[in-house]
C-alpha cells in the first residue's frame, strides 16, 4: 500500500512538472519573455524525481545564465529562491539547494553577487528554510531534517563569501598567493580580521556538524549527492582554516590579551566539531589538521587559560561575541 502511495506520488510530481514547463514554454512563446526561458531552465534541474540529483547537463544549463547581464542572473537567483520557498517537495527543495551550492563552487562572478545580495534584500533571509516541512510519507519527513540542515550550511556558506570573496571554495590554488611558502593575502590583515574570517570559517564546521542522524538515508542519490558536496567544502574550508592558524602561530607574540582569549575560545569551538566531524566524514580526517589545532592551542593555552582564570566576565562576554 505504501509503495502504491509513493507511485501515485511520484506520478502527481511528474505531472506537476510537465505541467509547469507547458505554463513557462507557453509564456516563452506569447510573451517573448527572457524571464520565462529562464524559468524553463529553472524547472529543468529542479524536477519531482525523487531519486536523482539534478543532471549535469541541466546544472551547466542554469550556470551558463551567470554568463549573460546581471539582469539576467538575478533572474535566475530569484527563479531558484522562489522554486525553493513555493515547493512543499522534500525532493524539489534538495535540488534547488544543490543548485544554489553548485552556483556558489563553480558559477560566475555575477550570480554569486547576485546569491550573496539576496538573502539580506528587503531584510529576508531566503536560505532560512527552519520550518521546511514535506509531511508526505515517512522518509520525506526525515528528508525534510536534510532540507533544514542542508540550507543552514548553505546560509554559512554565503556568510562566508561575504567575509572572505567568493571564491572560497572553488579550488585549494585560489587559497595562498605564496610568495616564500607564505600566503601573500593572509599574511597582509590585520589580527582583527584575520579573527574575522577564522569565526566564519569554524562557523561552518559548526554547521556540517550538525548533520542529520540519520545518515541511512544516504542510499538516496540525492542525500548522497549532499553528503559529497559537503564533503568536498569540508576539506577547503579545512585548508582555509590551517592556512590561518599558521599565520596565528606566526604572530602568537604579537596578539595582543583580547585577541588572545578570542583565538583560544576558536579553537575551543574547533574542538567540539572533531568527533562529530571524524565520525561523519570518515574519509577526510585529515588527523594533520586537527594536530596543528591542538599544536597552536598548546602555544597559546599559558596566556589564554591566564585571561580565563583572571578574568571570566569579560571572557564570557567575549565568548558570546565569537559565536555571532
Amino acid at each position: 500500500m505504501m509503495g502504491k502511495t509513493k507511485r501515485f506520488r511520484n506520478l502527481v510530481g511528474s505531472l506537476k512538472d510537465t505541467a509547469s514547463l507547458i505554463k513557462a514554454y507557453a509564456h516563452t512563446l506569447t510573451r517573448c519573455s527572457s524571464t520565462s526561458s529562464i524559468h524553463v531552465v529553472v524547472l529543468r534541474a529542479t524536477t519531482h524525481r525523487p531519486s536523482s540529483s539534478p543532471p549535469e547537463n541541466r546544472v551547466a544549463a542554469v550556470l551558463s545564465l551567470g554568463h549573460h547581464t546581471r539582469l539576467t542572473a538575478c533572474a535566475c537567483i530569484v527563479r531558484i529562491m522562489d522554486r525553493l520557498h513555493s515547493t512543499r517537495n522534500a525532493y524539489v527543495a534538495l535540488k534547488c539547494l544543490i543548485t544554489i551550492h553548485l552556483i556558489i563552487t563553480r558559477g560566475s562572478f555575477i550570480l554569486k553577487d547576485q546569491l550573496s545580495f539576496c538573502p539580506t534584500n528587503g531584510g529576508h533571509n531566503s536560505l532560512n528554510l527552519s520550518s521546511f516541512r514535506d509531511p508526505s510519507d515517512s522518509e520525506s519527513w526525515e528528508i525534510s531534517t536534510w532540507v533544514r540542515w542542508y540550507a543552514a550550511v548553505l546560509e554559512q556558506h554565503v556568510i562566508v563569501s561575504r567575509v572572505l570573496g567568493y571564491d572560497h571554495l572553488c579550488s585549494s590554488s585560489n587559497i595562498m598567493n605564496k610568495k616564500d611558502g607564505k600566503a601573500e593575502p593572509v599574511s597582509s590583515l590585520l589580527n582583527s580580521d584575520l579573527l574575522r574570517e577564522m569565526n566564519a570559517l569554524v562557523g561552518v564546521m559548526e554547521e556540517i556538524c550538525r548533520v542529520p542522524n540519520s545518515l541511512h538515508l544516504q542510499r538516496n542519490d540525492l542525500v548522497y549527492e549532499v553528503m559529497r558536496l559537503v564533503g568536498e567544502d569540508y576539506g577547503l574550508i579545512q585548508q582555509e582554516i590551517f592556512v590561518r592558524l599558521g599565520e596565528f602561530e606566526d604572530r602568537e607574540g604579537e596578539l595582543s590579551f583580547d585577541e588572545s582569549v578570542e583565538l583560544v575560545m576558536l579553537l575551543k569551538r574547533l574542538e567540539g566539531c572533531k568527533e562529530r566531524l571524524k565520525e561523519v566524514l570518515l574519509k577526510k580526517r585529515n588527523d594533520a589538521f586537527w594536530d596543528s589545532i591542538s599544536r597552536i592551542q598548546k602555544v597559546v593555552v599559558t596566556k589564554g587559560d591566564m585571561c580565563l582564570s583572571e578574568t571570566p566576565d569579560k571572557i564570557e562576554t567575549m565568548q558570546k561575541r565569537s559565536t555571532l
